[in-house]
C-alpha cells in the first residue's frame, strides 16, 4: 500500500471521528436521508440484503457476501466496527476497500457534510458518514448486492435508508439497553424496523418475546416470514479439523457436507440464516451446490473463535454480550480440549460485565483482567472486583495492559514438559480482539 494514501485515510478516519462518536446516537432517520437526497440516493441503485440482530450479525453477513461471490456476484459488504482498519468496514468482493477507493468515495461525500451539517441542530456522525461512503463506494465500484449490516437498533439506524430485497434478524439478546429498551421486546421492535412492505424477513431462533415482536411487524407490513426451525434449519453438525462439517435443510433443498472452517453450534446457525437469505434473494432460481460449498468454505469472520497461534493455542473472541460469551463458553467446552485455560479479559463499562464474566467462568480456569486502550474500558480495579465475585479470589489477577497480560497468559501457558494442553482466551469487546490481533502476531514472530 502507498504510506501517502495510507497516510490519507488515516486522516480522514481522524476528520470523522472528530465527529459525533459511533456510540453517541440521536435517533432519526432524518440527517442521513437527506445525505443520501443530496448524493442522489446511491443506496438504492443496486439490491440489498440487510442484516440486523443482537449477535452474529457481522459473520452472517460474512457468509452472505461468501456465497453471493461464489455464485458470480460483485458483492460490497458494510461492516461495523472494525477490528484493526477503517477499511474493513466497507468491502468488495470480499475484500477490504483498497486506500484509493476509500479516498474517492469520501472526496464524493466531504462536499455535502458541511451542507448537511448547517440544516440541522445535530451534525452527520461518524456511523453517518461511514455508511454513506459505503454506498457511495459500492454504486461507483458498481456492484451487483450490497450485503448491510445494521449498526445499532435497527429502525432509526443509519443504513435503514435502504430497500431491501431480504431482512435478516439474527438472536435478538440484551445489549445497548440505554438506547433500544430494557426487555427483550423493546429491542426487538426497533430492531424489527428494519422489515419492510412487502419485503422477505428471515428470523433466526428467537426467545419468546423476541419472535412474538418480530411476528408481529412481520403482519403489520405484509411481510413474508422465513423461521429457522420451521421453514430452514441445520439438519447436522460434526467437529471438524479447523471448523465442522454441516447439513442445512434449506428452503429448496437440503445441503450436505459443507465444510465451514468456524467453531461453534451458533456459527452453524448463522451459516443455515446465510443460506436461507440466499435462496430467497435468488428467488426461483435454484442455487448451484458446488458455489455453496465453495462460499462456505472461504467464509473468513476475524475476530470470532478466531484461533490465532499454537503452541500454545491463542483464541481471540469479541464477545461483548452475555449471549456472545454463552456461544463462545459452549463451543470452548465443546470443540476444544483443553487441560487448561487463561482468560484474558478487557470489556467496556456499559456493558453487562458481570453477565459475560458468569457465562466464562465454567470454562476458564484462570482470568486475568486488564484494560483495552478505548475510553469506554471499565478500569481495572472495578473488573478485577466482579470478577473476584464470580471467580473468586485465586483464580483471578490483573495487569494494568493488555499487551503485558497478553505476554503473561501466553508465557504461563507455554509448558514444554507437560502433557497437559493449555490455551489462552482473549474476549471482552471487539476493540480487545483488534489490539490482541496486533500483540500475537509480535509474540509469534509475525505469523498469522
Amino acid at each position: 500500500m502507498n504510506p501517502e494514501d495510507i497516510a490519507r485515510v488515516d486522516a480522514i478516519e481522524a476528520a470523522l471521528l472528530e465527529r459525533w462518536p459511533e456510540t453517541r446516537i440521536a435517533p432519526t432517520l432524518e440527517r442521513i436521508a437527506a445525505l443520501m437526497d443530496a448524493l442522489g440516493s446511491p443506496q438504492l441503485s443496486y439490491p440489498t440484503i440487510h442484516v440486523g440482530g443482537t449477535n452474529g450479525k457481522t459473520t452472517t453477513a460474512r457468509m452472505i457476501d461468501s456465497l453471493l461471490f461464489a455464485m458470480g456476484l460483485r458483492t460490497g459488504r458494510f461492516t461495523s466496527p472494525h477490528l484493526e482498519s477503517m477499511l474493513e468496514r466497507i468491502a468488495i468482493n470480499t475484500e477490504p476497500i483498497t486506500p484509493e477507493a476509500f479516498i474517492f468515495a469520501y472526496n464524493d461525500i466531504a462536499a455535502y457534510l458541511d451542507f448537511i451539517d448547517s440544516k440541522f441542530s445535530n451534525p452527520i456522525s461518524f456511523f453517518e458518514a461511514i455508511t454513506a461512503m459505503s454506498f457511495v463506494a459500492f454504486a461507483e465500484h458498481p456492484i451487483d448486492v450490497g450485503i448491510i449490516e445494521v449498526g445499532m437498533g435497527g429502525e432509526w439506524d443509519a443504513t435503514n435508508v435502504i430497500a431491501p430485497d431480504v431482512a435478516v434478524i439474527t438472536p435478538i439478546g440484551m445489549d445497548h439497553m440505554e438506547y433500544l429498551g430494557n426487555s427483550l421486546t423493546e429491542i426487538a421492535r426497533t430492531k424489527a424496523g428494519i422489515i419492510k412492505e412487502g419485503a422477505v424477513a428471515i428470523f433466526a431462533q428467537q426467545e419468546e418475546e423476541s419472535a412474538v415482536e418480530l411476528m408481529r411487524r412481520a403482519a403489520a407490513v405484509s411481510a413474508i416470514p422465513v423461521r429457522e426451525g420451521l421453514e430452514y434449519a441445520v439438519e447436522s453438525r460434526a467437529v471438524a479439523v479447523g471448523g465442522q462439517l454441516i447439513t442445512i435443510r434449506g428452503l429448496k433443498g437440503t445441503y450436505e457436507d459443507i465444510f465451514l472452517p468456524l467453531h461453534g453450534a451458533h456459527q452453524a446457525a448463522n451459516a443455515a440464516t446465510a443460506l436461507a437469505a440466499v435462496e430467497l434473494f435468488f428467488g426461483e432460481q435454484e442455487l448451484d451446490p458446488e458455489a455453496v460449498l465453495a462460499g462456505f468454505a472461504n467464509v473468513k469472520s476475524p475476530g470470532r473463535c478466531e484461533v490465532l497461534m499454537r503452541d500454545p493455542t491463542v483464541i481471540v473472541d469479541a464477545a461483548h454480550n452475555p449471549h456472545g460469551a454463552k456461544a463462545l463458553a459452549a463451543t470452548i467446552d465443546s470443540e476444544f480440549t483443553f487441560d487448561h485455560l487463561v482468560g484474558v479479559v478487557s470489556a467496556f463499562a456499559d456493558k453487562d460485565v458481570k453477565g459475560i464474566l458468569k457465562e466464562l467462568e465454567p470454562v476458564l480456569n484462570q482470568i486475568i483482567v486488564t484494560q483495552n486502550s478505548s475510553s469506554r474500558a471499565m478500569p481495572v480495579a472495578e473488573l478485577e472486583r466482579i470478577a473476584r465475585e464470580i471467580f473468586g479470589g485465586d483464580r483471578v489477577s490483573s495487569d494494568e495492559s493488555l499487551d503485558v497480560a497478553i505476554r503473561r497468559a501466553v508465557t504461563q501457558s507455554r509448558n514444554p514438559l507437560s502433557d497437559e494442553t493449555f490455551g489462552v482466551l482473549i474476549t471482552g469487546s471487539v476493540v480487545t480482539v483488534g489490539e490482541a490481533r496486533v500483540i500475537v502476531r509480535e509474540i509469534s514472530g509475525g505469523a498469522k
